[in-house]
């Protein structure tokens, strides 16, 4: 075998991976594909597919699995770092208010980068701080998109609902007002990697009193546009 690693199980499973990049495969397809016995074709198939790295399309054919977009999504994280320091503080300059970049972790989402205002009433939300997924404008964007099953799970007890969610994935971006905090409100909108899929969430917060009571009109395209240069990011990485 080709540019073998000395270990055959997985130089046979990286096999199988590879001949699905091109697209759907029949076991059939796959055995022409990769030169390996039927057996071990279907046994290295259906154990990645319980791992999610292959998963079956409507005609029960092998495809690339969810597990593999997700892995490519974390491997992102590092850049998606790299360049949020700049792209947040141009954004904080713009705004005049403090800016944000969250992710989801499991039913929470916490913020992994940060540009504060440097001075006067501030929104402050410290790197590392995990904040609830069921009320802020960060929140609402990093819940729109995701699959009706676990939108409809993260819609339980939220302070938004689907209709507002729906208006969400219209505009392409999200406000909340004293929705996470009385007297705090926040634009957002959405950081996709290289697959289209939400990887973040870019925000601005401040008090109302600044923001008012419709923050999106103030920020949305500013918020959008460094959003924008994030997934830009992503997609030349």
């Amino acid at each position: 075998m080709d540019n073998s690693s000395g270990v055959g199980v997985l130089d046979k499973a990286a096999l199988v991976l590879s001949a699905l990049e091109s697209g759907p495969a029949t076991l059939a397809g796959l055995v022409g594909a990769t030169g390996l016995a039927r057996p071990t074709a279907h046994r290295l198939a259906v154990a990645l597919e319980h791992h999610r790295m292959v998963a079956r399309d409507m005609q029960g054919r092998f495809i690339l699995g969810p597990r593999l977009a997700e892995l490519a999504a974390a491997a992102g994280e590092d850049r998606l770092l790299a360049t949020a320091g700049p792209v947040l503080t141009h954004l904080r300059d713009v705004t005049g208010e403090s800016a944000q970049l969250y992710r989801r972790q499991g039913d929470m989402r916490i913020c992994v980068a940060a540009a504060e205002r440097l001075s006067g009433l501030r929104d402050t939300v410290p790197v590392g701080s995990t904040l609830t997924m069921k009320a802020g404008s960060s929140a609402q964007i990093l819940l729109a998109w995701e699959e009706p099953e676990r939108l409809h799970r993260g819609l339980q007890g939220a302070r938004f609902t689907a209709t507002a969610l729906s208006g969400v994935r219209r505009r392409g971006w999200a406000q909340s007002i004293g929705e996470r905090e009385p007297g705090v409100a926040s634009v957002s909108a959405p950081v996709r990697g290289p697959s289209n899929r939400v990887v973040a969430a870019v925000s601005v917060s401040g008090p109302i009193e600044r923001l008012t009571r419709h923050p999106g009109r103030m920020h949305a395209q500013a918020v959008i546009d460094a959003a924008g240069r994030l997934s830009e990011a992503l997609r030349r990485s």
